[in-house]
């Protein structure tokens, strides 16, 4: 069972801070190369476990990093998205990802807006960006349909700095007139 951070509900979907019950999920989902084509390709199980620690880590350090998504009818594990700012990010995301077999749902579109809500409501965010690779057609529809706008090139921090993805993003106050018609 995961310590520590909220549990959001959504009609499809439980979010919970990262616990060691999620590692077939995440290596699943590390090993994918659907899944990890714009994320730095896939890794081993004993790599994904390190990302794994280090999301539930972030929450204990920053007090805020991306959800496991449950998916509540079946209790499978789904992806992880939510708020991410490791050190040298080039500003407060929310960023998103979904095993393949769960593409298509409307997952990651209802856990980034309960994500992006929780980001500007709890954590008091006043931008929310996605660093998204041009090339990801998927995550930028889905970063317009959350009212995000590119807003060009940025650089991830070393060793990320190697990856091509541009910096969409809108304010608090943008999302929150958004928001009613999400």
């Amino acid at each position: 069972m995961s310590l520590g951070g909220p549990l959001l509900v959504t009609e499809h979907l439980i979010l919970r801070p990262p616990a060691a019950e999620d590692l077939d999920g995440w290596a699943a989902f590390h090993a994918d190369p659907e899944a990890m084509r714009f994320l730095g390709g896939v890794v081993s199980r004993a790599a994904s476990w390190r990302m794994l620690c280090t999301m539930a880590g972030a929450w204990h350090i920053r007090g805020f990093s991306m959800f496991s998504l449950i998916e509540r009818s079946s209790g499978r594990w789904v992806g992880r998205v939510g708020p991410w700012q490791p050190e040298g990010w080039p500003g407060t995301e929310v960023g998103w990802g979904v095993l393949p077999e769960f593409s298509g749902r409307g997952y990651a579109r209802e856990a980034a807006i309960a994500s992006i809500d929780f980001a500007v409501e709890m954590l008091h965010w006043d931008e929310v960006i996605h660093c998204i690779d041009p090339a990801n057609s998927a995550s930028i529809k889905l970063a317009e349909r959350l009212g995000a706008v590119d807003r060009g090139p940025t650089t991830l921090p070393a060793p990320l700095d190697v990856y091509s993805v541009n910096r969409w993003s809108q304010s608090a106050a943008e999302w929150k007139a958004r928001r009613a018609t999400l």
